[in-house]
């Protein structure tokens, strides 16, 4: 092995250096730092597959039924994961591993309580199992808006698939409405690591 003492490389023209070809491994040794003053580009993970979707319409939730949110519109979609019919995330060919999911919703308040014990949910999905859900109390008699949110990291395999429910107990058995203001109502996915 050879090995070369310099204090500074510069391109002998233009302003563009190369290292090595495709292919070849550089090792930074256990101790060694690397210094950043300019821009970096091309480390780290991507991050994708990533998605986000929200509601196309506020939509009718039964009173105590799971009942997955129709998440048609999509703000982005890096691989084309999200099924704007079937409103989940499929995990694509070679995209195993970790990812984030989060989720939230305003349910709205069209109808009155009684002093009935009633509570809200917001759940993660995974293969038609629950895996991550968040519940909110309420036990006054009063209308009131519910703000629900959860999150969850779930290491995946390909095909897996992942979606997003919402759940509402209320005193008067009524349905309610979840808001779809893009700012209340979402669901967010990415990849974390491989």
């Amino acid at each position: 092995m050879s090995e070369i003492q310099v204090n500074k490389l510069s391109p002998q023209s233009g302003t563009t250096i190369t290292l090595g070809d495709s292919g070849d491994t550089f090792t930074i040794p256990s101790g060694a730092t690397i210094t950043n003053s300019g821009t970096a580009t091309g480390f780290g993970e991507a991050n994708t597959p990533s998605f986000g979707v929200r509601l196309s319409s506020n939509q009718s939730v039964a009173n105590q039924t799971v009942t997955k949110l129709a998440l048609a519109t999509e703000d982005w979609d890096t691989d084309s994961a999200w099924n704007t019919s079937n409103y989940n995330f499929t995990v694509p060919s070679g995209q195993a591993g970790k990812y984030y999911f989060t989720g939230h919703y305003r349910l709205l308040s069209t109808y009155g309580h009684d002093s009935t014990n009633y509570f809200y949910q917001a759940i993660i999905r995974l293969n038609n199992s629950t895996v991550a859900e968040e519940r909110v109390y309420d036990f006054s008699a009063t209308t009131k808006e519910a703000y629900v949110g959860v999150s969850k990291i779930l290491n995946l395999a390909v095909g897996d698939v992942v979606d997003f429910h919402a759940y509402q107990n209320g005193g008067q058995q009524a349905n309610r409405d979840i808001d779809s203001n893009s700012a209340m109502t979402w669901f967010q996915g990415f990849k974390v690591a491989s």
